[in-house]
């Protein structure tokens, strides 16, 4: 671990150069995929140095060393996992490095174990690439008002793309030698059906497995085509351990895969097998993790001494709760700090409403305010007294907190974490993939209160906000931040909205074009609700849609 500001002795110095003030861009080296930041839509332009004289310099000359075996002088965090892997994880992003890599990492420190992990991303060659070539070595600048801190990691022992090697990531689930399967392959990852909560197996990505499944293209078909073959090869047990915000991610993950084990041909004797030797734990896994950006590459450098091309940035803050059914045996996470409990689900409800719920809630209000960062957009006044009326009034009494829990401990927690700048976690990625992520926060909260007669105004309010940033009325232009959001339904969203002829015929159109449960839909107060919110959004301001909400 390094602490602190200035560079390691051992950094290379370019006193002897500088960059021109007025240099145009074009002079430099912009870097491919591969050394791009995690965030798709952020540049990697460096620019090439110069000497004082004008010229240029040669860039391998003063380029500081890339992070790799021979380049590392300090420790790893943990232990370096040993060369066989008894882990695969579907989702190399961010969150999984900063998240079960660390604890793992951690665990076979204190207990031993080979535990190493094979990496796999799903389409891009970004991450596995930059892994390769650096050793399987990155890593994490943990950030907070204390201070930051860099440690490097050594866990991962191969890695794939699944789009590209399908066959070969399947024969390396199936291999005795992987006990785990872990998956942060995001809320869309698991391809159900939003009204119904079943596979969507009519959609387009399951059907076109389900035709041809010896080459899947979805994680669901991956892995229960791997399991087939494992069954086959006398594979042995295996846990599926998902690592997504999602409710109850476990059985989630087994009713996703069993339903499509169900709609494909398997083996004779094999679902008694699935049934007695693949588990599916339920887990809450929390840890806010950005998106890298040039300034995460250039703060590591100053403090590693090296060049890493996939830092990940975290704030120190990290909990995992897991429930303790694994098939095959299991690293010693709670030597990491990891708790085992028969409650995960209530765990999940808090993190899922209180924290995730909020994030929204706060990612909408603030895009819509144009707060570029969740620190400043909890940092105005009408954002954090909403998120305080949605914690006490619609959320918590919506969940049955985990023994002993103290909950406004848990909420003090979250505003610190809210209004972490060092970390500065994008608005704009806060707020992506929002019908996909309001599905989860948003429907069983809003109808326990409809189903007393009550209209859950910050959950109106959070719709509204969802709305407007990224299927706007015609005509109204929710600025930069929302426009930067990501969001899957987005044509869909257009589809639907096409021909609305008021701001209350757009909301009704997206409520009831199968984006959220019809049982929602069906509430027509909180529906009219939705779209008096949006109506004030679009004529007089998020604030003012606030204020009313809050006066309600």
């Amino acid at each position: 671990m390094i602490s602190g500001g200035s560079a390691p002795p051992h950094a290379r110095s370019v006193e002897d150069v500088h960059l021109q003030p007025r240099d145009e861009h074009g002079l430099g080296a912009n870097l491919n995929d591969e050394l791009r930041s995690s965030d798709d839509n952020e540049s990697a332009y460096l620019p090439v140095p110069r000497r004082r004289d004008g010229t240029l310099t040669d860039w391998c000359s003063t380029m500081t060393q890339a992070l790799s075996r021979a380049t590392l002088t300090s420790s790893v965090l943990g232990v370096s996992a040993p060369p066989t892997p008894g882990m695969l994880h579907l989702g190399i992003g961010n969150f999984h490095r900063a998240h079960a890599a660390v604890y793992t990492a951690k665990a076979m420190a204190a207990k031993g174990g080979d535990w190493g992990i094979v990496a796999v991303a799903n389409r891009s060659r970004r991450v596995v690439d930059s892994l390769v070539a650096q050793d399987y070595l990155y890593s994490i600048l943990e950030l907070s008002s204390a201070g930051e801190r860099v440690n490097v990691l050594d866990v991962h022992r191969e890695a794939l793309v699944a789009a590209q090697q399908t066959t070969e990531l399947m024969a390396r689930i199936a291999a005795p030698e992987i006990r785990i399967v872990t998956l942060t392959i995001s809320e869309n990852g698991y391809c159900r059906n939003a009204v119904t909560g079943d596979l969507d197996v009519d959609g387009e990505l399951i059907s076109a497995d389900l035709a041809n499944p010896a080459a899947p293209r979805t994680s669901i078909g991956q892995l229960a085509g791997a399991l087939i073959r494992r069954y086959q090869g006398d594979g042995g047990p295996i846990t599926i351990l998902s690592c997504d915000n999602l409710v109850s991610a476990g059985h989630t993950a087994h009713r996703m895969v069993g339903q499509y084990l169900q709609a494909t041909q398997t083996p004779s004797g094999f679902e008694e097998w699935f049934q007695a030797c693949v588990t599916f734990p339920n887990a809450m896994v929390d840890r806010i993790v950005p998106g890298t950006t040039d300034a995460t590459r250039t703060r590591v450098r100053e403090l590693l001494g090296l060049a890493d091309a996939i830092p990940v940035p975290a704030e120190r803050f990290c909990m995992w709760v897991i429930e303790d059914r694994f098939a095959a045996g299991r690293p010693a996470w709670e030597e990491a700090g990891a708790i085992f409990s028969d409650e995960v689900e209530a765990y999940e409800l808090v993190k899922l409403r209180l924290l995730n719920g909020s994030h929204s809630l706060i990612a909408y209000l603030g895009g819509l305010d144009r707060q570029p960062t969740i620190p400043s957009s909890f940092g105005q006044d009408f954002v954090r007294e909403c998120v305080t009326e949605l914690l006490n009034t619609e959320y918590l009494p919506s969940i049955a907190l985990p023994t002993g829990f103290d909950a406004q401990a848990y909420i003090a927690q979250l505003f610190d974490r809210w209004s972490n700048h060092a970390l500065g976690d994008a608005t704009a990625r806060v707020g992506s993939d929002g019908s996909l992520k309001l599905l989860q926060r948003v429907p069983d909260p809003a109808l326990r209160m409809l189903n007393r007669g009550e209209v859950p105004q910050q959950l109106a309010l959070m719709m509204a906000g969802w709305i407007a940033c990224v299927a706007p009325p015609a005509g109204f232009d929710p600025g930069p931040i929302a426009a930067a959001m990501i969001e899957p339904a987005k044509n869909k969203l257009g589809a639907v909205t096409t021909g609305a002829g008021s701001v209350r015929a757009h909301v009704e159109a997206i409520m009831r074009g199968g984006f959220f449960p019809d049982a929602l839909a069906a509430h027509d107060e909180y529906v009219a609700r939705v779209a008096e919110f949006v109506q004030i959004i679009t004529a007089h301001g998020v604030r003012d849609a606030a204020r009313a909400a809050l006066e309600a």
